[in-house]
């Protein structure tokens, strides 16, 4: 029996769908190429891709909007979640993560929002701990509209003109 939601887990859910379906994971590995596994396409960057690096360092700068919303959010703002760089054999994998909770020791919990590539035995919903250091995104929810997500904005290159229009329409700058 499926476990119920609530609804801010639906928002990131639905984004995870949304990104698993037109942009995918981002995973740093040794190519830049659109993968499909699994009818989930997974996006690979070069840890040197300097496109993908300044959208990772945008995101780390404007983070303070993210934890504005995170800790005192309007109606129309749901869905927070963070991008969050797990170390694994082939590097990293960088993974939605929904749920988000701070800890009174510093750290970070939430739910994988998507299923996790190459970390055996995690899958989507597991919950996992994290630090700061490993944050490379964050987005949210407003009016229907994705606030932040500034990795996915190097990526929409790699997609058909059509998804990639259709991605930037749902996108809203904070």
């Amino acid at each position: 029996m499926a476990a119920k939601l609530s609804q801010p887990m639906k928002w990131v859910v639905l984004a995870a769908i949304t990104g698993l379906s037109v942009f995918g994971i981002l995973t740093i590995g040794p190519t830049h190429e659109v993968v499909a596994q699994d009818r989930s396409p997974i996006v690979d960057v070069r840890t040197s891709d300097p496109e993908m690096n300044a959208a990772i360092a945008r995101a780390r700068g404007t983070l303070p909007t993210f934890w504005t919303s995170y800790e005192s959010a309007k109606p129309a703002e749901t869905g927070h979640a963070l991008k969050v760089r797990f170390s694994t054999r082939k590097g990293g994998e960088h993974i939605w993560i929904g749920e988000v909770k701070k800890l009174p020791n510093g750290t970070y919990s939430g739910l994988f929002a998507n299923e996790p590539r190459d970390m055996p035995g995690k899958h989507a919903r597991d919950k996992v701990s994290f630090n700061d250091a490993d944050i490379s995104d964050w987005m949210f929810m407003r009016n229907g509209k994705i606030v932040g997500g500034e990795t996915i904005k190097p990526t929409l290159k790699s997609l058909p003109k059509a998804d990639a229009d259709a991605l930037r329409a749902r996108m809203e700058q904070p």
